[in-house]
C-alpha cells in the first residue's frame, strides 16, 4: 500500500524552529521528486519546496529562502523540511507529496501520491 505521512507539525513561538518528516511506504522514494506544500485557511495550496530524485537539485519558494532546507535519506525513505526562523504567516497544513520521475514542478496536480498533512502554527 502506497503511504507517505508526515510528521514533526506543532505549535512553535516566532523565530523558532520545526522539523517536519515525510515518511514513504509501499514504494522506493529515490525514484520520485518529494515536494512540500502548504494550506493555510482561505488560500490555495502553494509550492513551498521540492528536492529532485536525481541530483539532489532543490527548489524553495521566495517566501521560505534562507529559512527553510529539505533532505531527504533514501536509505530511510524519508525526507526531512528543516524550518528555521518561523514567522506567523508560515501557519498552515503542510503536505509532502511525491512526484514520479527527475524532474522538480511545483504544479500540485501533477503529484502522484500525498500524505494527509500536519499542522504548522507560528504564533506567541
Amino acid at each position: 500500500q502506497v503511504q507517505l505521512v508526515e510528521s514533526g507539525g506543532g505549535l512553535v513561538q516566532p523565530g523558532g524552529s520545526l522539523r517536519v518528516s515525510c515518511a514513504a511506504s509501499g514504494f522506493t522514494l529515490g525514484y520520485y521528486v518529494i515536494g512540500w506544500f502548504r494550506q493555510a485557511p482561505g488560500k490555495e495550496r502553494e509550492g513551498v519546496s521540492c528536492i529532485s530524485s536525481s541530483d539532489g537539485s532543490t527548489y524553495y519558494a521566495d517566501s521560505v529562502k534562507g529559512r527553510f532546507t529539505i533532505s531527504r535519506d533514501n536509505a530511510k525513505n524519508t525526507v526531512y523540511l528543516q524550518m528555521d526562523s518561523l514567522k506567523p504567516e508560515d501557519t498552515a497544513v503542510y503536505y509532502c507529496a511525491a512526484l514520479f520521475g527527475p524532474l522538480i514542478v511545483v504544479v500540485p496536480d501533477e503529484y502522484d501520491y500525498w500524505g494527509q498533512g500536519t499542522q504548522v502554527t507560528v504564533s506567541s
